[in-house]
């Protein structure tokens, strides 16, 4: 089977077009392509998509650079004359929307000038820059100036999927030969036994479209829910004179927005204020170099990211009146690409429908040819009937009826079943798939590459210690502390203050309570508490000083500067970051005296042993430094030199509670945690050991060092590193590219930064924090862990796991009833001349097979025996070998019970009378479908015997059980009509449950068959396999 399916094989990510396009044309027989390729990307759509955003941005960018080179032309002369519409002079509003929309669209400096700059904007939309926009005046501002939403194309209704699967071709070729049926056996037999079997088929149709229209349409919606979350972005904006946090939709013109590195633009909007703003526009122009904005050049649009900096940005358009709201037009156009359990179970269909498709022929000729031999041997080959014709028609139906059965259509759409009901339950649970293929590969995952901060750890981070004036001090509680309780003079008291006051990028903000709260990074928000305790003039301190100018903190820098004007007219440089950065910028230190002496190399070293215990307590660690500019200093360059340390923080963050559970889970698991962080190493390893991480064999490395190493050396250390530190996303993404290509790895890996973007794209599923991450982390990544916690990871792999083994457990049930269906009919067609199972039974069969089979098997949740097993490999077979026993071994068993039946059914019974030939194929049809009923829970488990483990718990298996049996009780007991069932007496119903179960033990006797495994290699002494090289891969 492996060497079959060999070309239908895709990869999770970025998937090349050649591979997409080449399984499709490989999928040569397919009943319903319109319902079975609705979850699969539509390469023509998506092409023609991709042109089109490429002509919009291609528009942009012309637009742009035109409009930049010809303001250096236009004379002084007004904008062009427009009159404000009634609608806008009442509500109170100066400027019309779409003049407003083109002012930053058109990077209309001239224009802008005209109506007053940004002020003069902000006057016209009747907003206060400091205030933002009253509460009471949004509905007049989306009336007017609209809302920030984009078309979407509107959601497909119930009916629209009925329409779906009445595309079937055998379904259709199945009504016609129905209403053929009921037009001549009207002629023949009369009203209404004429009907019955027309009507039969009619009606089995109507109920197989019914439940899978309600199948799909269910799926859509969950489908529909997941895609809701995806869209929900926060912004931070001032309105009613406070800072507070709003949906990206909710915003109006006029409102006042904070942007922050990694940040996506939500609106198009004009620079207020900030420091060293920098926009990559490559999302709208194409265009890779970053955009400086400033007060001269003012204009962000909607869509872009702030790839360094902080502002504050005025709200000038929204929704479709911005270039990227006509560009998030044509985004999803083509759809998402398939899976690679889609495309191999594509594969799957096409070859088991091949040889359906061989049988049915292979049936309806013999059946014909037994028929027309028995008119020639009765001297009756001339004389055609009506009746004749039913019975050709009858055998022509079966054998569509067959190719019904043969083809399963469900297999590839119960992978899409399975992972809409597995994403949903982890949208409850806390984590946001935003790729299909993600949640699948999660269940493959070998490796984890996790971050500390607020993954492992709680995110609420409090200052636990500090060194100051070369004395180490313990801060406990939240009572406020002075300068005799940290022994430190008056000067160096300020000094700190200033420090921690003017170099931060957290704000203290009023609630609606009236109460004071920290907005920021939780280490920003560490600090300035600490700043807070030590003195309430926040506001004081930054009224009185001017920033002149700010290099924000980011995973590069690994610091944050700011250069200060203060009061009495000195200016003073303020650093904060990691130690060994801030220590090589230092040249002195303030001394246990309050004195400024030189940082000598005794010093440095007693410094250094001081952040190493502070590291060894798990302390993240985090210094402070000063640095007086002289009158040479520029105003556009923070000096890096030169400083005086001021201070050193030991900033506490605790282990997440279950974390060293979650991470033991993992290890049993066979997936290996490792932590890369940009922390200090000795903290790395005291937070790696208490997580249970990093072990006795175990190595931590810097990333640096990492980096530095070559490929041999790389090869040898990478198995044994369980903890990488200071590392920057250059070394995360080395890393991981390192796992995956020298060592075959499936890797997932965790990012909260904007430069973590590269690393989430290259591994196999990419990690974003939903609550620390930025929004291009999440735009890059494969899953959102909406609460940053490491549990949840695990629980998407635990997920993972469960979806991959469920499809295993559905294909084994339904290639088990494939073989028998086709077997029983083709055998008793060759010897008997008979089909056993009627067009309409198979029907019936089929909707347990494909819809019910699939909603029964392919959404069981996942039991804690899932993360006790190895991961699976690349590349392994899908159908292994145990499936393969348990499928030959119960087709054997159900083909012997229901041969003998046929053959010799009647004497084993002592059925006799006219009625004998219909009880005994009713007897082989209940046999049949008791078979696949006590078939579908041996299914449950692959390896082990206890098959009703956890049984009880999965409401959806037993709610199928239920509906199946009731079903096939009133199908023999009252629809016999039109089902050509007869009821049975309870010794019958008895003997076909019996049948039925005794596959139970069937499934028992081969589960105690071994059954040779795929060879394992010899283990790499670190227990990983290296990738083949040189004379081993030839």
């Amino acid at each position: 089977m492996d060497e079959l399916l060999k070309d239908f094989e895709v990869l999770p990510k970025n998937s090349s077009e050649a591979a997409l396009r080449r399984w499709r044309k490989l999928v040569t027989i397919v009943r319903n392509p319109r319902r079975r390729f609705r979850m699969i990307a539509n390469l023509e759509k998506r092409s023609e998509a991709e042109q089109q955003k490429l002509k919009i941005k291609e528009k942009i960018r012309v637009a742009l650079i035109v409009q930049k080179a010809a303001l250096q032309f236009i004379d002084a002369a007004g904008p062009p004359d427009y009159k404000l519409t009634d609608e806008v002079r009442e509500a109170k509003f100066g400027i019309e929307p779409d003049e407003l929309a083109a002012i930053v669209h058109g990077h209309d400096k001239k224009r802008l000038k005209l109506h007053g700059g940004v002020e003069g904007i902000a006057e016209k939309v009747t907003v206060s820059l400091d205030e933002g926009v009253r509460s009471e005046s949004l509905s007049t501002r989306q009336k007017i100036y609209g809302f920030n939403q984009y078309t979407e194309k509107p959601p497909r209704n119930f009916w629209m999927f009925v329409w779906d699967a009445l595309q079937d071709l055998t379904l259709i070729i199945l009504m016609i030969c129905a209403v053929t049926s009921i037009g001549v056996g009207l002629a023949t037999e009369g009203w209404p036994k004429g009907v019955y079997d027309g009507a039969g088929i009619l009606l089995s149709i109507i109920l197989v479209v019914l439940v899978t229209a309600i199948s799909d349409y269910r799926q859509s919606l969950q489908f529909r829910d997941l895609d809701r979350e995806k869209k929900k972005i926060s912004v931070q904006v001032t309105r009613d004179g406070r800072r507070q946090q709003v949906s990206i939709y909710d915003l109006v013109v006029g409102d006042v927005v904070h942007l922050g590195i990694g940040d996506q633009v939500p609106a198009d909007g004009l620079f207020v204020s900030g420091y060293s703003l920098q926009i990559d526009e490559s999302s709208l122009s194409g265009e890779t170099d970053p955009v400086d904005i400033y007060e001269q050049h003012p204009f962000l649009l909607s869509g872009t990211k702030v790839r360094d900096g902080s502002a504050k940005m005025l709200v000038s358009a929204v929704g479709m009146r911005t270039e990227w709201g006509k560009l998030m037009e044509t985004l999803n156009e083509g759809g998402e690409d398939e899976t690679p359990l889609q495309v191999k179970l594509n594969g799957v269909a096409t070859i088991i429908g091949k040889i359906g498709l061989t049988f049915a022929v292979l049936t309806f000729l013999v059946l014909t040819v037994r028929f027309l031999i028995e008119k020639a041997l009765k001297n009756d080959f001339t004389n055609w009937s009506s009746t004749d014709a039913l019975t050709l028609l009858d055998y022509f139906a079966i054998a569509v009826t067959i190719i019904v059965v043969a083809v399963p259509e469900g297999l590839p759409l119960a992978v899409t079943l399975s992972l809409a009901f597995a994403m949903k339950q982890l949208m409850d649970e806390r984590a946001l798939v935003r790729h299909l293929s993600a949640c699948e590969t999660m269940g493959s995952a070998s490796c984890i590459c996790t971050d500390k901060t607020g993954t492992l750890t709680t995110n609420h981070m409090v200052v636990n210690k500090i060194w100051i004036c070369e004395k180490i001090k313990s801060i406990g509680g939240s009572e406020n502390k002075n300068l005799d309780e940290l022994e430190i003079s008056e000067s160096v008291f300020s000094i700190l203050l200033r420090a921690i006051f003017l170099n931060s990028s957290a704000e203290v903000v009023k609630g609606e309570n009236g109460k004071n709260s920290i907005l920021g990074t939780p280490t920003e928000t560490a600090l300035l508490e600490f700043g807070l305790l030590l003195s309430s003039d926040h506001d004081a301190y930054r009224r009185q000083s001017k920033i002149l100018k700010v290099e924000p903190f980011n995973s590069d820098r690994k610091k944050m500067s700011v250069l200060v004007a203060l009061p009495d007219g000195r200016t003073q440089a303020f650093c904060k970051g990691a130690p060994e950065i801030l220590l090589r910028m230092c040249e002195k230190v303030v001394d246990c005296n309050g004195e400024l002496v030189h940082l000598s190399e005794e010093r440095a070293e007693s410094i250094t042993e001081a952040i190493n215990g502070f590291a060894s307590d798990a302390l993240r660690t985090l210094c402070l430094a000063v640095k007086d500019a002289d009158e040479t200093f520029n105003e556009n360059n923070i000096p890096d030199s030169g400083y005086t340390l001021i201070a050193v923080f030991g900033i506490k963050d605790p282990v997440r509670p279950g974390v060293k559970e979650a991470v033991q889970t993992c290890l049993a698991a066979g997936i290996t945690v490792r932590m890369v962080t940009g922390d200090n190493i000795n903290t790395a390893k005291a937070i790696a050991k208490e997580c249970g991480i990093l072990t006795a064999d175990g190595n931590a490395i810097e990333g640096p060092e990492f980096s530095s190493k070559s490929l041999d050396e790389i090869r040898d250390i990478i198995p044994n590193i369980q903890v990488m530190a200071r590392s920057k996303p250059s070394d995360k993404l080395n890393f991981v590219t390192h796992l995956r290509n020298m060592y075959g790895e499936v890797v997932a890996v965790t990012g909260d930064g904007t430069n973590d973007a590269p690393a989430l794209r290259q591994s196999d599923i990419g990690l974003a924090m939903g609550i620390a991450g930025t929004e291009v982390a999440k735009e890059n990544a494969d899953v959102i862990v909406m609460d940053d916690n490491f549990a949840t990871i695990v629980n998407v792999a635990k997920w993972g796991r469960a979806v991959y083994i469920n499809i295993q457990k559905f294909v084994q049930f339904q290639l088990t009833v494939n073989v028998v269906a086709l077997m029983i009919n083709f055998v008793s067609a060759c010897i008997s001349g008979s089909a056993p199972l009627t067009a309409v039974q198979l029907l019936w069969v089929n909707m347990i097979m494909d819809t019910l089979g699939a909603l029964a098997l392919a959404t069981e949740p996942p039991n804690d025996a899932l993360m006790k097993r190895q991961p699976v490999r690349r590349g392994a077979s899908f159908i292994t070998k145990l499936m393969w026993r348990n499928i030959i071994g119960q087709s054997i068993y159900q083909l012997i019970v229901l041969g003998v039946l046929n053959f010799d059914g009647k004497q084993l019974l002592g059925l006799t009378g006219s009625d004998a030939t219909i009880v005994l194929n009713t007897v082989i049809f209940n046999s049949f479908v008791f078979c696949q009923v006590f078939n579908e829970i041996n299914s449950r488990e692959i390896e082990k015997i206890n098959v009703f483990r956890g049984m009880f718990s999965s409401w959806i298996f037993i709610g199928v059980m239920v509906a199946t049996v009731a079903f096939q009780v009133v199908i023999v007991e009252f629809l016999g009509t039109f089902a050509s069932t007869v009821p049975l007496s309870w010794q019958h119903w008895l003997l076909c449950i019996l049948i039925g179960s005794v596959s139970l033990i069937v499934g028992v006797v081969l589960k105690c068959i071994p059954v040779e495994s795929a060879d394992v290699k010899q283990k790499h002494h670190d227990g990983y396999d290296a990738l083949p090289s040189g004379p081993e891969l030839a």
